[in-house]
């Protein structure tokens, strides 16, 4: 059976998933393995876009005194939705929201970079802030910290525990009273655990 799972210009990595498909099917018990390469592929193409989003919206949000700290796409159909997760030094009110919603809209109407239909949300970062930047994880060396990677890592993909050090290209975890050491490259999402110490 054959299924294209990608749209545009994701042609090449549909060729790239049919013809390891083929490949494998000539070997004998491999038909799980073109699972894990399409979630791979996917992931990488959602980051990108995660990416691109980020910084075509951030000058816009930061015109109107606000920090664009990163946003999330979710995949599902007609009810797909884009988060952005703002910051300001004083906080966050609705109206606030509100204003980066009507900013981002804008921008996203003339660029229009998303070809599905997607609902808009705008966020304050809350209590289990999310971390997507080096920046970010700098920050927040020494607290609780919940990590899920794009690929198994020691034969785990969650990670929750003490953030130990952030460098420019990867962040030291203690989990269980043992470090883990995970690539910015590999994380498919992390944000920090509320203390109420």
């Amino acid at each position: 059976m054959i299924r294209i799972l990608m749209k545009g210009s994701a042609w090449f990595g549909a060729f790239l998933f049919l013809s390891i498909n083929f490949y494998l099917s000539e070997r004998a018990n491999w038909a799980c393995c073109p699972f894990f390469i399409r979630v791979s592929w996917r992931v990488k193409l959602l980051s990108q876009l995660e990416n691109r989003l980020t910084e075509m919206l951030s000058p816009a949000v930061e015109a109107i005194g606000f920090e664009l700290l990163g946003c999330e796409f979710v995949r599902a159909g007609k009810h797909s939705t884009l988060r952005l997760y703002i910051d300001h030094e004083n906080g966050i009110e609705v109206d606030d929201c509100a204003e980066v919603s009507h900013q981002a809209s804008a921008v996203l109407d003339v660029e229009d970079p998303i070809s599905t239909e997607y609902n808009l949300e705008v966020s304050s970062p809350g209590m289990d802030r999310p971390l997507f930047k080096p920046s970010h994880f700098k920050k927040f060396v020494g607290e609780i910290v919940a990590v899920k990677t794009n690929m198994p890592q020691q034969g785990r993909r969650n990670f929750k525990g003490n953030l130990l050090n952030a460098s420019d290209i990867d962040i030291e975890v203690k989990v269980d009273n043992e470090s883990f050491t995970l690539a910015y490259n590999n994380i498919n999402k992390a944000n920090l655990i509320a203390s109420f110490d």
